[in-house]
């Protein structure tokens, strides 16, 4: 089963690159929720999609959302990851059982045993707003990201 757009999104608490649980329900009423799911650290395209991101927080940051990287990497990949490209959001591991979260939001690509990649958007009320899958050499653009975050309450 896959998540439904209007419908609530699926909850989740994983733990992020400094070993701290984050809970998809703490963000409830306060701020939408840009969920980045992406194939592994390290990789190239993976690297290029970070560093737009990084590069475009503010833009995040002035429409009042929180982003969340989520892969099936480790919780010790990911610091050593967010270290070295600056990342300061969390990025979470859907590590243990592998995917299972991203099973949830429709894409964890079982044959690879990768996480797909897709950005979803939750509301300040929990529920999946705007969803796209991309190819996975392609790098999702950062302008069409925060148009669509602009039409989300």
């Amino acid at each position: 089963m896959t998540a439904t757009i209007g419908a609530p999104a699926p909850e989740f608490t994983l733990k992020d690159q400094n070993q701290q649980d984050v809970s998809l329900a703490s963000f409830r009423g306060n701020k939408r929720v840009v969920l980045i799911f992406y194939p592994l650290d390290w990789s190239p395209v993976c690297t290029k999609e970070h560093a737009c991101l990084v590069n475009d927080m503010k833009r995040f940051e002035q429409l009042d959302a929180q982003v969340l990287g989520l892969s099936v990497d480790s919780v010790w990949s990911h610091k050593a990851y967010a270290e070295k490209m600056g990342i300061h959001y969390p990025l979470l591991a859907d590590f243990h059982p592998r995917g299972v979260v991203a099973s949830k939001y429709g894409v964890f690509l079982e044959d690879k045993g990768i996480t797909g990649r897709a950005i979803s958007i939750i509301d300040r009320d929990g529920k999946l707003a705007w969803h796209k899958n991309y190819d996975i050499p392609v790098v999702p653009g950062v302008d069409e990201v925060t148009k669509a975050l602009e039409g989300v309450k």
